[in-house]
């Protein structure tokens, strides 16, 4: 039966245009996202629409780009497995990704995401990590959904569990960098790996066990775009200072003191401004001066932080483009290097000049 209309129809018949396209839909379409929302909201309700049900909708209604659901039909897709039998797996990635986001505005103390109060604001911190944690759950009991033998399943589930595992120690790392002032590199990277990277590799792994690949096969796919969260998270950090991520302020990962790509790089580049950067980011948000803020942002614009991180970027796009196991995978590739552009759109009116690659020369 479809578990999300009712009707006594498996879900890959819910959606009535052939699942196996001459030329695949990739990442963008909004093929099969109507069902993945639906379904969401169908677990979120379970039986009796209770406050936690009332909170998890309220939150999935203010939208996002359903960027890792998106990641999970086309990388199904483009490995030639059935698009509409990987709506279920699609909505347990989606599901987990925005339980880190509620629980994330809980940490970060921000009152504001996409453009609406937060979560914890509107309902209470308590209610607020109440949500979180339901939401940490529900992808477990989307699985259900999937019309796969129970072996599958399990894998699946494996899946899920370990990188929700990473997620969460890569998000108390982060905590953790300015604490121990860990304002390097390798460790912004290493607590990148866990919190944002795992939501891009999942959808991935997943889509490939069902799409028929082996589990050493599905990790070796997954392993590319894992890079490519570490790019989406140097992303989100350049977009904070330098464009709109949707939050009550500009420069918001500096007021609540949080160590960036552009702290890494401009610290690598400028080691004396250590201590200055350190009491602006350990300043209480309450506390810290909009005109400080303004002097950083100015600072890794002018010192060449930003076009550093630039650099970085492209270093990852070239290493994606010519990832072995990809390259073998033409469909997943251009999935891969969508992927790449869409990360980079959001924030190309502050590439470096003249060219993305050429910003490796501030490295």
């Amino acid at each position: 039966m479809n578990k999300v209309s009712g009707y006594a129809q498996p879900v890959a018949t819910a959606i009535s245009e052939p699942v196996r396209p001459a030329v695949p839909r990739g990442i963008w379409s909004d093929h099969g996202l109507d069902a993945v929302e639906g379904l969401m909201v169908r677990v979120c309700a379970a039986d009796t629409f209770d406050r936690m049900s009332v909170i998890t909708s309220e939150h999935l209604a203010t939208g996002g780009k359903r960027l890792r659901a998106r990641l999970a039909l086309g990388a199904t897709e483009g490995l030639g497995g059935n698009r509409a039998a990987a709506i279920p797996w699609a909505a347990s990635c989606e599901l987990l990704h925005n339980a880190t986001l509620l629980h994330d505005d809980v940490q970060d103390g921000d009152r504001v995401r996409r453009g609406r109060t937060a979560v914890w604001v509107r309902h209470g911190l308590a209610q607020a990590i109440n949500a979180g944690d339901l939401m940490l759950m529900l992808p477990y009991s989307v699985l259900d959904h999937l019309f796969v033998d129970d072996g599958v399943k399990w894998r699946l589930t494996r899946i899920l569990a370990r990188n929700a595992e990473n997620i969460v120690r890569g998000q108390a790392s982060e905590l953790d960098l300015l604490i121990h002032e860990r304002l390097d590199w390798k460790a912004y990277a290493s607590a990148t790996e866990g919190k944002t990277a795992a939501l891009f590799g999942l959808p991935v792994e997943g889509a490939a066990i069902l799409s028929g690949r082996t589990p050493a096969e599905a990790r070796a796919l997954a392993e590319p775009f894992s890079r490519i969260g570490v790019l989406f998270q140097i992303q989100d950090d350049v977009l904070d200072l330098y464009g709109d991520k949707g939050r009550d302020v500009i420069g918001s990962d500096l007021y609540e003191g949080k160590v960036s790509a552009l702290v890494s790089e401009h610290l690598r580049l400028h080691p004396n401004d250590r201590s200055w950067l350190l009491s602006v980011l350990r300043a209480p948000r309450t506390d810290t001066r909009p005109e400080d803020v303004d002097t950083a942002i100015a600072r890794f614009r002018d010192g060449g932080a930003l076009a550093a991180v630039w650099g970085r970027m492209a270093a990852i796009e070239q290493e994606v483009e010519a990832w072995p196991a990809l390259r073998r995978e033409r469909r997943l590739h251009s999935v891969a290097m969508a992927l790449v552009a869409k990360a980079i759109a959001p924030i190309a009116h502050t590439a470096p000049r003249p060219t993305l690659a050429g910003a490796q020369e501030n490295l």
